[in-house]
């Protein structure tokens, strides 16, 4: 697993296709803090309660001038659906070649009941208007994601 960027790092810049099907480029979105998490599965118990958190948290998000974008290996037909079954207000991005989450050192492998597999370790990134990270927590919990998050925009 690469190293992940830390506090003061620039934002390793990408493009990625949003749910809606349109690319959306990190860099494009400078002027606007962004809170860019991973997690590894559309519709699961930790997934779902770290995405409910931000959906729940949108409004205070979006008077510091912030948006949030999830990022996960699931296509865009699943991140349509679970956008859709839990009203979240914000962008789902595709990372199915998963280079991304390796760009941000939180693809690796993992085990789950003695079976090794690879995949996302949940984790946040917040981006100030410049694209530098102020605020990187890797192998977070869901709700913990959502507090630190909210808390580090200010």
């Amino acid at each position: 697993m690469a190293e992940s960027p830390t506090v003061g790092a620039q934002a390793p810049d990408f493009t990625l296709t949003s749910d809606g099907g349109e690319p959306v480029t990190l860099s494009q979105l400078r002027g606007k803090k962004v809170i860019l998490y991973f997690y590894p599965k559309d519709d699961t118990s930790g997934c779902t309660t770290q995405a409910c958190g931000f959906r729940d948290q949108h409004p205070q998000i979006e008077e510091k001038n912030a948006l949030v974008l999830g990022v996960s290996p699931d296509g865009q037909k699943a991140h349509q659906k679970f956008k859709t079954k839990f009203d979240l207000p914000f962008t789902l991005l595709v990372d199915s070649e998963h280079a991304v989450a390796e760009a941000y050192g939180v693809w690796g492998e993992k085990s789950m009941y003695g079976k090794k597999y690879f995949g996302i370790t949940r984790s946040h990134f917040v981006i100030d208007e410049g694209g530098t990270i102020i605020q990187a927590e890797v192998k977070v919990s869901p709700a913990d994601s959502v507090k630190r998050a909210v808390a580090a925009l200010g």
